[in-house]
């Protein structure tokens, strides 16, 4: 599957960006806040207005009316999970939570089996992001966007594109964009 931006433009951003993700491929944006690196994420996603140019999957634009199809093809694991607005209490959201939401509900994801994919991308698995990564990978999606993931993970993410995903990451960090087929700089 192939993700492609041509000449995309967002609101804010002060100039346009193209690339081609290819399947069994890692593709890095790099370059720029974290934060401009994560709207172009939301973007792929559906989730950023697109001024002009285009995004598309296999040749299919992104419109209102595909934009749940896109979704259903993409996971996405975020550098950290963040309130909206003023909250006295926040709870992440468990794996529990994210397999039991209708489009995951047939996956069969136990506690067990996260924690066996959090051991093959770190054996570490302290950070939050081993979590993220873990369950957006066991999403199975063809197409995988992570945003700043830990260094130590690269292998892992070599063996997603290997198997034939389209892996999409944001990282400033030269061990994480010195292995990726493609680097993009903003």
């Amino acid at each position: 599957m192939m993700l492609e931006l041509n000449e995309v433009l967002l609101e804010g951003e002060p100039q346009t960006l193209s690339l081609m993700a290819h399947e069994g491929e890692l593709t890095c944006l790099t370059g720029g806040s974290s934060e401009r690196l994560t709207r172009w994420l939301l973007a792929m996603l559906g989730f950023e207005h697109v001024k002009s140019g285009y995004i598309s999957l296999d040749g299919e634009p992104l419109t209102p009316q595909s934009v749940a199809i896109f979704r259903s093809m993409m996971a996405y694991a975020p550098s950290q999970l963040e309130p909206i607005g003023q909250v006295t209490c926040y709870t992440p959201p468990t794996a529990q939570d994210v397999f039991g939401l209708k489009a995951n509900r047939n996956l069969p994801v136990s506690n067990s089996i996260l924690d066996e994919e959090m051991r093959h991308i770190c054996p570490n698995h302290a950070d939050n992001r081993v979590q993220l990564l873990a369950v957006a990978s066991l999403l199975d999606r063809p197409i995988l966007l992570v945003d700043n993931p830990l260094p130590q993970s690269i292998d892992y993410m070599h063996q997603q594109a290997a198997q034939g995903r389209t892996v999409v990451l944001t990282s400033q960090e030269a061990m994480v964009t010195g292995a990726a087929n493609q680097i993009v700089e903003l």
